[in-house]
């Protein structure tokens, strides 16, 4: 079993995340003021700026994990195509799927804007792992 390339899984996992942001970006226009409504029903106010960097730096740290587990399952499972959609589902499944149900279940959240979270986030964690998955050099390979 080849060794993983924390370097390139860093480098890759970065450009991931970058993906995972510029995607929840532009989940804006399609949400619209419905996760402020949401907020201020909770009597919460709208999202800080610090927020917002908490946000960030968890979607780089996804977008690292997503290009660590390719790198692990890669071996085990061969097909490329079938390793990214394996690490995206096992990263969605945890990080979005089971927070966005809990949301749901504790009543802050509508079933609808967790719905559309929970759909547009496997999108956006495909089309990371895509990314990551083409960026990513195991140790040894040629750039």
């Amino acid at each position: 079993m080849k060794s993983i390339n924390l370097k390139s899984v860093f480098t890759s996992g970065l450009i991931a995340g970058i993906i995972i942001n510029v995607s929840g970006l532009s989940m804006i226009p399609v949400v619209g003021n419905k996760m402020s409504d949401v907020l201020s029903n909770l009597g919460l106010p709208p999202l800080s700026g610090l927020s917002i960097v908490f946000l960030i730096f968890v979607s780089i740290v996804l977008g690292i994990l997503l290009v660590f587990l390719y790198a692990v399952l890669k071996p085990h499972l061969g097909s490329k195509i079938k390793t990214v959609i394996i690490s995206s589902l096992i990263v969605w499944f945890i990080s979005y799927f089971l927070n966005n149900l809990s949301l749901v279940v504790y009543g802050f959240m509508p079933i609808g804007l967790v719905i559309i979270g929970a759909v547009w986030g496997l999108g956006e964690l495909l089309m990371a792992s895509i990314v990551g998955s083409k960026l990513y050099k195991e140790v040894g390979q040629v750039k």
